[in-house]
């Protein structure tokens, strides 16, 4: 098998950890709206919101491929409880934690740096039905562990006055 080519620049193998899942049988349009979701969370929030969505006590907002979706409760417009997409992701993500722990990462610090999803070759269903392909994606994943200081350098960075404040009069 060929090595994988992560679309993240930048990675830092001492303090972050990796996995991809290639070519899964996952609709394209509900990965993209999972990553979006789960994107910079806490990976056991992350894990703990796939849960509630297997159990369709909670939704995934849908912000892109909203055609004909209806509302859902709460404060979200449009959502779905992709059940099958979620426990993909779900492996997925105790695989990556699983990484982290083998590297020496500390499993309760880590946050989604990046997660995206990439169409991959649609295979032809068999028999009377060649005429349908299967939907099928890549997802990729990659965790860092994040401690205090740099929230506090995060937020520093957020609190900056910026335009009129700085200038002199």
């Amino acid at each position: 098998m060929a090595q994988y080519n992560y679309a993240f620049q930048g990675f830092n193998k001492e303090l972050m950890a990796r996995a991809v899942a290639r070519d899964v049988e996952v609709s394209y349009k509900q990965a993209i709206e999972i990553c979006n979701y789960l994107r910079h969370r806490k990976l056991a929030n992350a894990k703990a919101t796939l849960e509630r969505v297997m159990e369709k006590k909670q939704a995934i907002p849908f912000k892109r491929f909203v055609n004909g979706l209806g509302h859902k409760p709460g404060k979200m417009t449009s959502g779905r409880y992709p059940v099958k997409a979620s426990g993909t992701f779900l492996k997925l993500l105790e695989s990556i934690e699983a990484n982290a722990q083998t590297k020496g990462l500390n499993t309760n610090e880590l946050e989604i740096v990046h997660i995206c999803s990439h169409k991959s070759a649609r295979q032809p269903h068999y028999g009377r039905n060649g005429g349908r392909q299967f939907k099928r994606c890549h997802i990729e994943v990659v965790v860092a562990e994040t401690t205090e200081k740099e929230k506090g350098k995060k937020e520093e960075k957020k609190k900056a006055p910026k335009g009129k404040e700085n200038k002199k009069e």
